[in-house]
């Protein structure tokens, strides 16, 4: 990994120059592409230096062959290339030329014209090769520009999933503390209850003293003095009257007997 990328160093600085290298997301992934894309580049580099050297070699070799071919020339027009003048020396340098560009056994116009047309017709057709690349290029650009907007949308799609999980693994932690503090709480409470009961029994409490008992009870009197609002209602009419002396007596002892009946009620 390591030599991979000193490899990718070195050649994006050789790419780039004296310009900064743009800066890029370094990963095992980018480190491949480029890694390969440096071993490609590197590979035709060497083919085209290859065919540079092998481009060199034959355009010597044309020379040479060409000054051979030359001097059979003027030997059979009974020149020199001293008799010659310097532009037309040039001149049927030109023509040499042209016609090796051309790849034409001879310079006459008739050998010219078809590979004059042969190349139009191929660097119109390398025209439109280039154009259509061209648009390929464009849009290819369009869908990378389009793929780096979806990725950051993504990305920040992701960072927000991220903290919406934090945040919702610290409520589930805090709800956890929670029913564990409540399910402490009801086991003391039980407990506690428990301890009560049993103190209770202990002491032997009557069962008319209990919570229940006593509910019940206030339950009887709301119902009594419901019952006698009527009745009260219906004695109001006689509340200024004198009392009867014997009555009265009577009352007193129901009462007393009533207060005593409480009294072991309550005990």
């Amino acid at each position: 990994m390591c030599e991979k990328n000193r490899k990718v160093s070195a050649w994006l600085s050789a790419v780039f120059g004296d310009q900064p290298v743009p800066e890029f997301e370094v990963n095992t992934r980018t480190i491949a592409l480029l890694h390969q894309l440096a071993e490609s580049s590197e590979a035709r580099s060497r083919e085209a230096s290859l065919l540079m050297d092998d481009l060199r070699q034959k355009a010597v070799e044309y020379q040479a062959d060409g000054a051979y071919h030359q001097d059979l020339l003027f030997q059979a027009v009974g020149l020199s290339s001293g008799s010659v003048s310097k532009t037309t020396s040039e001149l049927l340098s030109a023509v040499e030329g042209v016609a090796t560009a051309l790849r034409v056994r001879d310079t006459a116009f008739g050998s010219f014209v078809p590979a004059i047309n042969k190349l139009t017709s191929e660097l119109s057709e390398a025209e439109k090769k280039d154009r259509k690349l061209n648009r390929d290029l464009n849009t290819l650009r369009k869908k990378m520009a389009s793929t780096l907007v979806l990725r950051k949308n993504l990305q920040e799609d992701v960072n927000k999933t991220r903290q919406t999980q934090e945040v919702e693994r610290a409520k589930a932690d805090e709800r956890l503390l929670n029913m564990e503090f409540v399910k402490n709480k009801s086991r003391d409470l039980t407990y506690r209850n428990k301890k009560a009961e049993e103190q209770l029994a202990s002491r032997q409490m009557s069962t008319s003293l209990s919570h229940k008992a006593i509910l019940e009870l206030s339950e009887r009197v709301s119902t009594l003095k419901q019952e006698l609002q009527p009745l009260t209602k219906k004695l109001e009419p006689y509340a200024d009257l004198s009392p009867s002396p014997s009555l009265a007596q009577v009352k007193i002892e129901e009462a007393k007997r009533e207060l005593v009946s409480v009294s072991r009620f309550c005990q």
